[in-house]
């Protein structure tokens, strides 16, 4: 790879856009979950309610059931993908607006049905967003250009949730919402000043706009050993996830505040570094070889934690391996995020990529949930060693099938 490569994929137009795409992805997810729950605990709201809210994410889960309307149909602005981006934005700005001039105690259900619709819209904005970065990004920029998206996405959350809890205690919950309201104008931004993808013929009908994208799919050869791929590659970081806490706490004897501040601020700052170092090495490696190296660094990532058991209570263990988990999965992010978008007809992007992502999520939503079992069962050592060695069936598809991806990676 040459110098001016490296120059031409990292001074594209499309990065800073995806940035600011990235991050007018990730606020509303927060601002009606972990901030909305922060919310609602400070009012005084009762906690089966606050439990009940969590279906507010429903959209996010269902949001390839409405994708082929994305496909199908063309705004009369700014074309296909950008057109539904700043329609979906505005509806968001809206919805927050009016969750700023409400509040929980006052009128409970009316802040739940206007954060259901808030989520509706940002699972909508979601679907065009990943139809916009799959057209949008050429086969050298695609690493690159998702550890970026993902580095905004994070950044969002970071702010619509620490920084805005912070604001909440000298300004006011519904000023802080007016404030989050108000940043989502640089999503609108960076959609009016990125440029519409290539023309691509969009569906003819609804009928070929929904069943089009299946058929396109499962037309390729191997299709669906490729399909076990993407629900099995980020497994092992899935099932580890899922306890890292409470192993910490209750594993460790780390306290709550020590594991905020270095498990999830450090973490936060590696996973960025990770995303990031992970697309511009792909710029070098390619698609096949990054995930290769990053999946296998996903799975070691694990066995830090057993070196950490072995420790004892070391602060600068924790943050080793904090660093190395978070860095191998943002790596491991950018990776496959490039796999998905290399996956998609760009005829059908917006409902391809919305399936295939919700597919992937199929390891966390189904397998993860019996990890507390497993450690009750063998003990946080074993259970380490057991996540890590779940990433085997994924590496030997991803090996297995070499040809198959770097096929899809060429021609999409």
């Amino acid at each position: 790879m040459k110098l001016d490569q490296y120059i031409q994929v990292f001074s594209s137009r499309n990065i800073p856009v995806l940035l600011f795409l990235g991050f007018s992805s990730g606020l509303p997810l927060v601002l009606t979950s972990g901030t909305l729950q922060a919310w609602m605990t400070v009012e005084g709201i009762d906690l089966r309610a606050i439990g009940i809210f969590s279906l507010v994410g429903i959209p996010y889960t269902l949001k390839f059931l409405w994708s082929p309307i994305m496909d199908r149909f063309t705004p009369s602005l700014l074309g296909r993908r950008r057109g539904w981006l700043v329609i979906t934005q505005i509806a968001i700005i809206i919805g927050v607006l009016a969750m700023a001039l409400n509040s929980p105690k006052d009128g409970l259900w009316v802040i739940g049905f206007i954060a259901l619709m808030i989520a509706f819209t940002s699972a909508s904005q979601d679907i065009v967003a990943d139809a916009y970065r799959t057209d949008i990004l050429h086969e050298k920029e695609r690493g690159f250009g998702a550890g970026v998206f993902v580095t905004g996405y994070r950044i969002a959350l970071f702010v619509g949730g620490a920084i805005a809890l912070i604001l909440s205690e000298y300004i006011g919950w519904q000023t802080t919402y007016f404030i989050m309201a108000g940043l989502m104008i640089m999503g609108i931004g960076a959609s009016i000043f990125g440029h519409e993808p290539d023309d691509t013929l969009s569906p003819k009908t609804m009928k070929e706009a929904v069943w089009g994208p299946m058929e396109d799919f499962f037309s390729r050869r191997n299709a669906f050993v490729l399909l076990f791929l993407i629900v099995l590659y980020k497994l092992c970081d899935a099932y580890a996830g899922t306890m890292t806490t409470p192993f910490l706490i209750r594993g460790m004897g780390f306290t709550a505040g020590e594991v905020g501040t270095i498990s999830k601020g450090f973490g936060f700052a590696a996973t960025i570094i990770g995303a990031l170092a992970g697309g511009a090495i792909m710029v070098r490696l390619g698609l096949f070889r990054s995930l290769l190296v990053f999946g296998i660094l996903q799975a070691v990532s694990n066995l830090a934690f057993i070196l950490l058991a072995w420790f004892g209570k070391s602060y600068w263990m924790l943050a080793f391996t904090i660093a190395f988990e978070n860095i191998s999965g943002g790596m491991g992010t950018s990776a496959f995020v490039s796999l998905l978008m290399s996956l998609c007809n760009h005829r059908y992007s917006a409902t391809q990529y919305a399936l295939l992502s919700s597919l992937s999520a199929l390891g966390r939503t189904f397998i993860a949930p019996t990890s507390g079992y497993m450690v009750e069962w063998v003990g946080w050592q074993t259970f380490f060693s057991i996540t890590a060695i779940s990433a085997i069936p994924g590496l030997a598809l991803l090996v297995w099938f070499r040809n198959e991806i770097s096929m899809h990676t060429k021609t999409s």
